[in-house]
């Protein structure tokens, strides 16, 4: 790899970056900047501190054969042929196109991502008091000139033509590398005077700005770039093993030969998603995640085929995804994309229907890829079960929320040989750390936690139904019903019974059902709410009770208001639904009996919240 590191003006890069002579590759990410990073990079300029280095990568070369696509914001002209790519300094140069070329407009977005339209100006008069007063002299402005307060009513100040912009003695900034139009624009100034005095402190010193570059010419390898993309980007974002993979698989002189053109990994995932379409939690996997299942099926070939006495590991960490090569990924691609369908199917069999209530969405890697190992011997009775085992050890253990490279490997090693034959082959280690002690429930009250989800899960799988319609809340219902998770014991009622927050808002007290159920239910206690169900539904006591106890909740207590006891009940009914799920025990903790009304089960007024019922 050989490199050259000259300095160009900034005038020069505006010129090849407006004409298509430096492009992007087109796997780089799209415009990230906020306004007041522009501003401040504008600033810089505008003082002549120093820029750090961009990089850019000579196009034509045979093992790097990248898809230009222009500098946001730009548009080329036909048949424009880009010499360079731009490896590292995306965000800047994108910034400073836009800001002074052209229109001058910056799509960009405030503080909290909101999009904006901004165009940069310049007092002048703050401008040529010297370089310590530039920052208060660069203005972001809205792209249509005007600064808008009470609502958008009042214009507090206007830029909006160029003889506002003369009477407000502020400098398009988008002029500034246009000499002949910054001369034209500044000999109307009122002021004679301000002309050359702008022209020496401002225009010249600017015209003279120089950012060095990184020049890497048309001999450099594909695993060089991948290996300066995985090092650079220090004003952007770091690049992620995908978009790394995505310049070392362009490059496959192999491919090329084979197709006549390159393998596009980009074009490739959108066709994967685009087959996934029908399947709603494949919407939580990312493209990094399908990596990670190639390299742990990869390596876990290598490893068996090996004849070493210390095989290669299995591995699903990011260094072992950077050595997948082209075939290896066409190697498992199409059965992966078929066994994360699979893994979307059984999720639904466990009454997880849509994104949302996916518990853990990275333990469909492992899923998947055991998926690809067993074949159709992963839909066998006893197998099948034994996967559930697994699944639900992962879950309700909360064993995949931290580091999971290393479960990863473990699962894909240990679950299909321990599912095909369990007499012979010991409990995988998933299974071995998974532990749940009951005060879990007490803390598991949003479904921020995979647990929370799981249990909800749960419940519906032992064949929860809706109390006003008694249907199964299955994949169809559960959409037309539009379930969600709610209090069983209305929050309204819970905060005027002085029950206390970890009590009223544990997933104890919690269940899925339709939305008309709930917007029955109301805020009311239990005992009136059950008798308008009743009416409504137009079903008798015994047929709700039975609806009730699908959801494991004692209809008697419940008509009773009796929280206490009702929470003690279902406390140990779900902890025996976990301990059927988990194949093992839970550990109880917690004594039998709520505590009464002078102990911490109930919270005093004063740190009562007065919250409306909905879901958690």
């Amino acid at each position: 790899m050989a490199f050259q590191t000259p300095q160009h003006t900034l005038a020069k890069y505006l010129e090849w970056t407006t004409s298509g002579h430096i492009q992007l590759p087109d796997f780089q990410r799209q415009f990230k900047w906020e306004d007041e990073r522009i501003r401040q990079l504008l600033v810089t300029v505008l003082r002549g501190h120093p820029m750090g280095a961009v990089m850019l990568l000579s196009t034509g070369n045979d093992q790097v054969r990248f898809k230009p696509r222009p500098i946001e914001g730009v548009a080329l002209a036909d048949g424009s042929q880009a010499e360079w790519l731009l490896l590292d300094g995306q965000q800047r140069l994108t910034s400073l196109t836009q800001a002074l070329t052209g229109s001058g407009v910056v799509k960009t977005m405030d503080a909290r991502g909101k999009d904006l339209e901004r165009r940069y100006y310049l007092d002048i008069d703050v401008a040529l008091l010297g370089d310590d007063r530039m920052d208060e002299a660069v203005k972001p402005i809205p792209a249509d000139g005007t600064v808008r307060s009470n609502f958008g009513r009042d214009v507090e100040f206007d830029v909006s033509t160029e003889a506002k912009e003369l009477e407000a003695r502020h400098f398009p900034l988008r002029l500034l590398y246009d000499p002949f139009a910054a001369s034209t624009w500044l000999s109307k100034l009122s002021d004679g005077r301000t002309m050359p005095s702008f022209i020496a402190k401002v225009l010249q010193p600017a015209g003279a700005y120089a950012i060095p570059a990184i020049q890497l010419d048309n001999s450099t390898t594909k695993s060089a770039v991948a290996t300066v993309f995985e090092k650079v980007n220090t004003g952007g974002l770091p690049l992620n093993v995908f978009e790394l993979l995505t310049s070392l698989f362009a490059g496959d002189a192999d491919y090329y030969a084979r197709h006549g053109e390159d393998f596009r990994l980009n074009d490739d995932w959108k066709r994967t998603k685009a087959m996934w379409q029908s399947s709603p939690v494949l919407s939580t996997v990312e493209s990094t995640d399908f990596l990670q299942a190639v390299t742990m099926l990869t390596t876990l070939k290598r490893n068996r085929e090996s004849a070493s006495e210390r095989p290669p590991a299995v591995s699903a960490k990011r260094e072992d995804v950077l050595k997948l090569t082209l075939g290896d990924y066409l190697e498992w691609r199409d059965t992966l994309r078929e066994a994360f369908v699979w893994a979307s199917t059984f999720l639904a069999d466990r009454f997880v229907f849509v994104a949302k209530e996916v518990p853990y969405p990275k333990q469909l890697v492992p899923l998947a890829a055991i998926r690809v190992v067993l074949g159709q011997r992963a839909d066998l009775i006893g197998v099948r079960g034994r996967i559930v085992r697994w699944y639900w050890c992962g879950i309700l253990g909360e064993l995949y929320g931290g580091s999971i490279e290393s479960r990863f490997a473990r699962d894909i090693e240990q679950v299909p040989d321990w599912v095909l034959d369990s007499d012979s082959n010991p409990l995988p280690r998933t299974i071995v750390d998974a532990t749940f002690v009951e005060s879990r429930l007490l803390s598991l009250r949003t479904r921020n936690a995979a647990a929370y989800k799981g249990i909800a899960a749960l419940v519906l799988a032992q064949g929860a139904r809706d109390w006003m319609e008694d249907k199964a809340l299955d994949k169809v219902q559960y959409t037309d019903l539009a379930v969600d998770i709610h209090h069983v014991f209305p929050q309204k009622w819970c905060n005027d019974n002085r029950i206390d927050d970890q009590y009223r808002e544990s997933i104890i007290n919690k269940t899925a059902i339709g939305a008309k159920t709930n917007r029955t239910i109301g805020g009311v206690a239990p005992s009136q709410y059950v008798g308008v169900i009743e009416r409504n539904a137009q079903i008798d006591p015994d047929r709700l009770d039975s609806l009730l106890t699908s959801h494991c909740i004692d209809p008697v207590l419940l008509r009773q208001d009796a929280f206490e006891a009702f929470f003690d009940a279902r406390r140990d009914s779900l902890c025996t639904l976990i301990e059927q799920a988990m194949g093992k025990a839970v550990q109880r903790d917690l004594t039998a009996g709520a505590p009464t009304e002078d102990s911490s089960f109930f919270e005093p007024d004063s740190l009562r919240e007065d919250q409306s019922d909905g879901e958690a």
